[in-house]
């Protein structure tokens, strides 16, 4: 009998994964904020991490490190649920369909990409409005958006520039999410495996582990593709109403042709240190979560 309670809960066994996979990106969000405040400057060219955080705290004050905070909550909201709950039920999926054994690499990165599209699709006007909140300080005064809040930044942008500008950027954005989930996704699950049957790791140890796998491959992996979104997302029209970049093939070629491609690994460091810690945060906090609704029966 008791193997059957699982069945009066009815939708929950469904959007467990979805609930999870937000919560768990949105208490990682909350830590990180203001490395990924740091990033973006770095990307913007205000200087190296330590140049942009006296800066930051002697003109703006503290609080400028968690501006953005509610939209990076949003984002997380709507792209990591999206994304962290899509990969769990393709992997179900797809071990059901291989009678139950483990899958190989290359299914892990295939589910990773499509979570990661399904994610970026869904997160994307949450993110724009993200990049603007976090670039608004580098504008000069007169094109400063000013936004309050996320959802007053996504209400200005569909009032101001119509519904679709919301998915301004979308094609580098979900470009990015699938190599980045491709990067993080993948090579969590494969770790996880390694740590446990190979190493003889312990619970704890594997999930910081993997985790760190996991984030050093989502970081190598999506940086080339995250300068070029940000650089699309917050470019401003000159004065004839012409933007620097017809989309994000220019963005590439120009960024090549003027720096390399080592200039898509501008930020490096910070950007590595900022999503390293976001995704282990982010399996970490999946685990506990994982852990407390075990021991209450969810």
């Amino acid at each position: 009998m008791a193997e059957e309670k699982p069945k009066s809960l009815g939708v929950w066994p469904t959007v467990k994964p979805f609930v999870n996979g937000g919560a768990s990106g949105m208490l990682a969000t909350c830590v990180i904020q203001p490395i990924d405040m740091i990033k973006v400057r770095i990307q913007l060219g205000q200087g190296s991490a330590g140049e942009v955080t006296k800066t930051m705290l002697k003109n703006e004050g503290i609080g400028a490190f968690y501006k953005g905070l509610s939209a990076g909550l949003l984002r997380q909201a709507t792209y990591t649920t999206a994304r962290l709950g899509s990969f769990k039920i393709l992997t179900s999926k797809a071990i059901e369909a291989n009678d139950g054994k483990p899958l190989p690499l290359y299914q892990k990165a295939l589910c990773g990409l499509t979570a990661g599209a399904i994610g970026a699709s869904v997160g994307s006007p949450a993110d724009l409005a993200l990049i603007r909140m976090q670039a608004d300080a580098t504008l000069p005064l007169a094109q400063r958006r000013n936004y309050t809040n996320a959802f007053q930044a996504l209400y200005r942008i569909v009032a101001d520039e119509g519904v679709l500008a919301l998915w301004k950027g979308a094609g580098p954005t979900v470009v990015r999410a699938m190599a980045l989930n491709m990067g993080m996704l993948a090579s969590y699950d494969q770790s996880v495996e390694f740590c446990k049957d190979s190493l003889g790791f312990g619970e704890a140890a594997t999930v910081v582990g993997a985790s760190t796998v996991s984030g050093f491959f989502a970081a190598a992996c999506s940086l080339p593709f995250d300068y070029v979104k940000t650089q699309i997302q917050k470019m401003q029209p000159d004065a004839q109403g012409k933007y620097p970049y017809t989309g994000s093939l220019d963005c590439t070629m120009k960024t090549l042709k003027a720096g390399g491609p080592f200039k898509f690994y501008t930020g490096f460091p910070v950007y590595c240190v900022r999503i390293a810690p976001h995704v282990m945060m982010t399996w970490i906090f999946l685990n506990q979560i994982q852990k407390i609704e075990k021991s209450v029966g969810l």
